[in-house]
């Protein structure tokens, strides 16, 4: 075979040297524009999602392993982690040369990056103009918004193009929406905030005046009896005024009474057992819950009939019960309360069809076929906590977690969110030493702590402690992922967690002792007792669950059903394969000695 180089005709000395310094210079150049091309022109962030991996975001961005290392050399030392930010080499894309075709950018805009959870009208009211005018100047943005997305806005008089831009919207502050011929009057009526301050806190009113679609700032405490959803006010979705015609509904309660166990001709005996805390008085507390929420919809044309069954707490009673009961002609079976008693009966081929609703565990059940998990489970609430932790908590900050031995599976994901966070392990009596805080928590800093407990002499210590380091100097603020029972002890002191700003997420508002409502005192008068929170949670339950089927005609299709809120609790269901669960929750704080609700 004859080689290239053999086709080259000899050369002599000088023509060598000549074309070694030639190739030498196109090597060099060759070297530097291969350099030149594997420069990155940008870098966009990137997020780590769950279960994703280098591989897939490598072929993602359409760039190499190698690249990706580069730019992110933490990944090589301890690995890629879900949350983590990358940063996304962008390198420049080789095309033949064409003549440059002028661009028509319009030169009243300017260039904007869309920043995490921002909304249209977030946008739109911060620039001034109306969201219409947003999608006139962005038609890619009509399907919505991307994180990190790059879409032109108005500039601003008091801004140029070099500027940066200062948001108007302030989460300070609430937003409203002015309805279609709606006035002063009527939006002092909803939301309690006169003319006067209307007007103070939105200039362009004096000029404008009221106009539908407007968007108002309003004062953050300011509310009404409106609630906030997607960064506005708006009016509470009640499916009790949706009622138009009047319903029937049969509901099958099974409920672990254990009857048996009560002693009749023992008045003392029997006096006991319903002054203790049981499985008997929890039975009973929810029934009557049942039994109110049965009564006021009635006033309403809805008919309630309840077919009660005696679980005793026994797999092989609830087993009776399904093979001697014709559950035919049943709209939804409520109960069993114990978990493992609802999973048995949700295995039950009669009953495989009907809506089956976990009522009271916060302790998620099987989400087997017509599952309704009506609580909303721990895991969630842990998880709507991390994001808001994620969000707000600034990672310059001092972060301290305090996690007792129970809870090193919430140590491991707040770590991966807080790496650099200091751990503070309580004694074995669950106690903190007073100087061992002292020395955790600084001047220089805001102090962020995070307790992870459900031990009361663990959560009174801490809350405690960390009240006592408050100064001028010092500020501490104290959250948690999940708020248990332990800190419904009377004992624990409001005031120091008012002092703390004690932030968390819960699927039930506080109950609110001495200031009785309507509810409340419809109770008292049937009952000759104020509620409970199993009452109260057995109300609710009921409530929604049939306004709902009376809504909606069936309880397949509750998830299409809008966000609901009763006496504490609030609803809000997602199908999972043929089972539902609630996803409704608060994210609460306490102030003083209030608790508020907090913009999710």
């Amino acid at each position: 075979m004859t080689s290239a180089l053999n086709l080259l005709p000899p050369l002599n000395g000088n023509k060598l040297k000549k074309n070694k310094i030639f190739f030498l210079a196109l090597l060099l150049c060759g070297i530097l524009f291969s350099a030149a091309q594997e420069m990155p022109v940008k870098f966009l962030p990137h997020k780590v999602k769950k279960k994703e991996t280098i591989f897939g975001i490598t072929r993602k961005y359409n760039i190499t392993e190698t690249q990706l290392n580069e730019y992110n050399p933490l990944l090589k030392k301890i690995g890629l982690r879900k949350r983590m930010v990358l940063r996304i080499p962008v390198y420049p894309v080789l095309v033949e040369e064409l003549p440059e075709q002028p661009v028509e950018v319009d030169q009243n805009t300017q260039a904007y990056i869309v920043k995490p959870k921002e909304t249209k009208w977030r946008i739109a009211y911060n620039f001034q103009i109306t969201i219409p005018e947003l999608e006139a100047l962005n038609p890619e943005i009509k399907k919505g918004l991307k994180e990190g997305q790059e879409i032109r806005i108005p500039i601003m008089a008091s801004t140029t193009a070099s500027e940066t831009i200062d948001p108007t919207w302030d989460s300070n502050f609430n937003y409203y929406k002015v309805l279609p011929k709606e006035g002063y009057y009527r939006i002092e009526k909803k939301i309690g905030v006169t003319q006067k301050v209307l007007d103070s806190l939105n200039p362009n009113l004096s000029s404008l005046g009221l106009q539908a679609g407007m968007i108002l700032r309003v004062p953050g405490e300011a509310k009404g009896e409106l609630k906030i959803q997607n960064d506005l006010l708006v009016e509470r979705f009640s499916l009790l005024d949706s009622l138009k015609e009047s319903h029937e509904i049969e509901l099958a309660l099974l409920l672990p009474f254990k009857a048996n166990e009560i002693e009749y001709d023992s008045i003392e005996d029997t006096r006991r057992l319903l002054q203790s805390r049981n499985l008997h008085t929890l039975s009973t507390d929810f029934y009557s819950g049942v039994l109110l929420a049965a009564d006021t919809l009635s006033h309403y044309g809805v008919l309630v009939k309840l077919n009660v069954f005696d679980t005793q707490n026994s797999i092989s009673k609830v087993n009776e019960i399904i093979n001697t009961h014709d559950f035919s002609h049943t709209d939804a079976i409520i109960g069993p309360l114990i978990p493992t008693n609802f999973d048995y009966l949700s295995t039950k081929s009669q009953v495989r069809k009907i809506p089956k609703i976990a009522p009271l565990s916060t302790n998620s059940v099987a989400l087997r076929e017509a599952v309704y998990q009506s609580v909303t489970s721990k895991n969630f609430l842990r998880k709507r906590m991390y994001e808001y932790l994620d969000k707000t908590l600034n990672r310059e900050d001092n972060i301290v977690l305090v996690v007792d031995s129970l809870s090193r599976s919430v140590e491991n994901d707040l770590l991966e969110l807080f790496p650099m966070a200091t751990i503070l392990r309580p004694e074995k009596s669950n106690y903190i030493l007073p100087d061992l805080i002292d020395s955790l928590l600084v001047d220089t800093l805001p102090n962020k702590v995070i307790l992870e407990s459900q031990d009361f002499s663990l959560i009174s210590s801490a809350s405690s402690q960390m009240s006592a380091q408050q100064s001028e100097l010092r500020a501490v603020q104290l959250f948690t992922t999940y708020r248990g029972n332990a800190y419904e002890n009377p004992n624990l002191s409001r005031k120091q967690l008012g002092d703390l700003k004690f932030t968390y997420t819960t699927d039930r508002l506080p109950l609110k002792l001495g200031e009785y409502n309507h509810f409340q005192n419809h109770y008292i008068r049937t009952f000759g007792k104020p509620p409970n929170r199993t009452a109260i949670r057995a109300y609710d339950l009921i409530m929604d669950l049939i306004l709902r089927k009376a809504y909606s005609g069936n309880f397949k299709s509750i998830d299409k059903i809008p966000e609901t809120d009763y006496q504490e609790h609030r609803f809000l269901y997602q199908k999972q394969n043929k089972s539902f669960e609630n996803t409704g929750y608060f994210l609460l704080q306490h102030k003083d000695f209030e608790i508020i609700e907090l913009k999710k």
